[in-house]
């Protein structure tokens, strides 16, 4: 083990984090650091043991479900379900305060649940929402903020990437983080929706103009267009659920019933399935080569001693659960401004996460915390990456639109984890109904 300072572990995640938000990409930081730390401080030896850690990254099976995931929402998007889903749950949200807002809310919500990945329920559902509210006077901020706050469900109700990268890495089951996310997803749901009523009830003019309600028969009709996303939400997260597939199953299974529905709708053919391939292709890629150079950096650290060394210096310190997490939601706060979701979360890990096991705070209920704060690094400026995927779908006007817009919503997200850390039972409630 190797003879290190906290001062220089200090240093490298300094530069770990100074580097990310200079631009670098964030698989090359993780690798030249670790690289740079084996060499100094342990020998050749570990630093050439990357070749197996890379390995050993991309042949998990845990992992195996990131592909796959994608790829379902991908078929679900060309499919073009996604229109017909949003205006289903427009008929019965918007006559709410708030109108059409709520359905941006409810639409991100309901695609999460069969995506995983909040940049891509972002471009989704502004694709869709955006032209629905032109010329229907509603506050344009406040229609970009619902959109960009929206789409962050995607990291927190199950299924989710950032959950399986995070359980990857730190031996957690995926199983558990996704029924741990289920009722904090579905809180903050609420939450999104009470900020729109509201903030609607306060400036009735920022609801726009009301449309009549559409006939109760039309309604009843539309609610089959729910049909195709509700289905694959109950194969993949009920296949979890009832113990018949792990997470990596039930993603293989949602990809074959998603194929069967694009068939069965008339949807399914080669260029489909072509551009879906290409672009689950393309983010697999981008995911696959941080968790790799994340994977060998957790082995060095580990080679190096730093997480037993942390567990002794924060022990030391007699510092309590609560007052590490005040200071980890500052800390990840800050570094939101910077890092997207992933990177913040990759990049923290190996570093934070043996402190607070060290602490007695549950795994689980801390993958929450964590994603959580990725849900708020997704919307804080300057460089939340919902911000700019929301103002390239709109392609018009300036950015602090958006920004304005998701002011409220992280208020909002910073309340969810005060009770969660107040009320632990949000969080550890369900996984332990499952688990009874």
């Amino acid at each position: 083990m190797a003879d290190i300072s906290i001062a220089a572990v200090a240093a490298g995640f300094v530069l770990l984090i100074g580097l990310m938000c200079l631009g670098l990409h964030v698989a090359f930081v993780m690798f030249i650091l670790s690289l740079l730390g084996a060499v100094m401080y342990i020998g050749w030896p570990v630093a050439l043991e990357y070749g197996t850690q890379y390995w050993s990254a991309n042949n998990n099976f845990v992992l195996v479900s990131v592909p796959l995931f994608i790829l379902l929402g991908e078929l679900l998007v060309r499919g073009g379900f996604t229109d017909k889903m949003y205006r289903a749950l427009s008929d019965w949200l918007s006559p709410l305060p708030g109108g059409l807002l709520h359905s941006n809310i409810g639409a991100s919500a309901l695609f999460a649940a069969v995506s995983g990945s909040s940049v891509a329920t972002a471009a989704t559902i502004g694709t869709v929402a955006l032209p629905a509210f032109k010329q229907r006077g509603y506050n344009a901020r406040l229609v970009l903020g619902t959109i960009a706050a929206g789409a962050t469900l995607g990291i927190l109700i199950p299924p989710s990437i950032n959950m399986i990268i995070y359980g990857a890495m730190t031996n957690t089951s995926v199983g558990k983080l996704y029924a741990a996310g289920v009722v904090p997803g579905l809180l903050l749901t609420a939450l999104f929706m009470a900020v729109i009523v509201v903030v609607c009830l306060w400036k009735p003019a920022y609801a726009g103009t009301q449309e009549p309600p559409s006939p109760l028969k039309d309604k009843l009709l539309r609610l089959l267009d729910l049909i195709p996303p509700v289905t694959v939400i109950v194969f993949v997260m009920g296949s979890i659920y009832a113990g018949w597939a792990t997470p990596t199953e039930s993603a293989a299974l949602g990809v074959v019933v998603s194929l069967l529905l694009c068939a069965g709708y008339g949807r399914l053919n080669i260029k489909m399935l072509h551009e879906s391939f290409l672009t689950t292709l393309s983010i697999t890629a981008m995911i696959m080569l941080i968790a790799a150079a994340a994977f060998y950096l957790n082995f060095v650290l580990g080679m190096m001693g730093v997480p037993d060394m942390l567990t002794k210096f924060v022990t030391g310190m007699q510092a309590s659960p609560g007052q590490i997490i005040l200071v980890l939601t500052i800390l990840y706060l800050i570094l939101g401004c910077f890092l997207d979701a992933l990177a913040m979360v990759v990049g923290t890990i190996p570093i934070v996460f043996p402190i607070v096991v060290a602490l007695g705070i549950d795994p689980v209920w801390f993958g929450i915390f964590l994603v959580i704060m990725a849900e708020l690094a997704l919307i804080t400026p300057p460089v939340g990456m919902n911000l700019y995927v929301v103002q390239g779908v709109r392609g018009e006007g300036n950015i602090l639109d958006v920004i304005y817009g998701v002011l409220p919503f992280l208020l909002i997200m910073l309340l969810l984890v005060a009770l969660i850390w107040f009320f632990p039972a949000i969080v550890m409630w369900l996984p332990g109904m499952l688990s009874s």
